[in-house]
């Protein structure tokens, strides 16, 4: 790999590692509270809202059509947060998956009556994590560190909840203003990454590492460490042979993930009988 193709390649791996840090942290999370799928959830719910810019007539590169797209994910935080699987007869992954469906066919039926800038729109929301600049990365890596900071200073709280939210609930504390902070602060991340590197990558780099992690690993910490060792070493073995083989890179990252899980979860029972021995 010669020096121009890596300063090409620079600023896609910087994103893919700041991305990979964020998404594997709450990534943690959203396995605990086993709504496997909010993420692709929200990340429609943000496709309509730029959608329904686009339709409206704004440019789909827009701040705009950003600030549409966020306003929707915030919708989107504040029902997943009002529903809790504990408390109501209808599970909450449910309402996940009933919100994907109807937000997926309304962008189907918005980008329908859009004219001009429809095809522009399916670009962005596919995410070409190559298409990343240098400028992008850093206001990415802000927004990033800024919510990292926040669930840094409320870490036990959203851990509390996230693990015994029943008992949480009961110690007093509001389970559900604090899961509306979580669910607004995981928009605000879904609906930055999803426009850099697309649905698919962002949903691995969110539960695969946090898979990955419990394999090997009971408490939080340790599982944090694995799923950030294997967030960046994974995401610059699918850039290496995404340009080795001339791939497309989302896919071949994607592809790269379930290897490495699959090699994982064969290398597990070895460790523990090597262990045991």
């Amino acid at each position: 790999m010669d020096w121009t193709l890596l300063q090409f390649l620079a600023p896609a791996i910087a994103a893919s590692l700041i991305i990979a840090g964020i998404h594997a942290y709450l990534g943690l999370h959203v396995v605990e509270r086993g709504v496997i799928f909010v993420d692709l959830s929200l990340a429609q719910i943000a496709s309509l809202g730029a959608a329904i810019a686009v339709w409206q007539g704004y440019d789909p590169h827009s701040t705009a059509v950003d600030w549409m797209s966020l306003g929707f994910t915030l919708m989107g935080a504040v029902i997943f947060a009002t529903i809790k699987g504990h408390q109501a007869r209808i599970p909450q992954e449910a309402i996940i998956g009933v919100s994907y469906a109807v937000a997926s066919a309304a962008v189907i039926l918005t980008l329908s009556q859009a004219t001009g800038e429809a095809e522009h729109l399916r670009d962005m929301l596919v995410g070409n994590i190559l298409a990343v600049q240098w400028p992008e990365v850093w206001v990415t890596g802000a927004i990033y560190v800024a919510i990292g900071l926040f669930h840094y200073v409320f870490r036990q709280r959203f851990l509390d909840i996230s693990m015994d939210p029943g008992r949480t609930a009961a110690s007093g504390v509001s389970v559900r203003f604090w899961d509306f902070l979580f669910y607004a602060s995981f928009g605000f991340v879904v609906t930055r990454s999803v426009a850099i590197a697309g649905v698919l990558l962002v949903f691995c780099y969110l539960i695969v590492p946090s898979v990955g992690g419990m394999l090997f690993a009971a408490r939080v910490g340790p599982r944090l460490a694995i799923g950030w060792v294997m967030g960046t070493v994974v995401s610059m073995l699918g850039m290496y042979f995404s340009v080795q083989f001339d791939l497309p890179t989302g896919a071949t990252i994607v592809c790269t993930f379930g290897l490495v899980l699959i090699l994982m979860a064969a290398v597990r029972p070895l460790l523990r009988r090597a262990t045991a021995g």
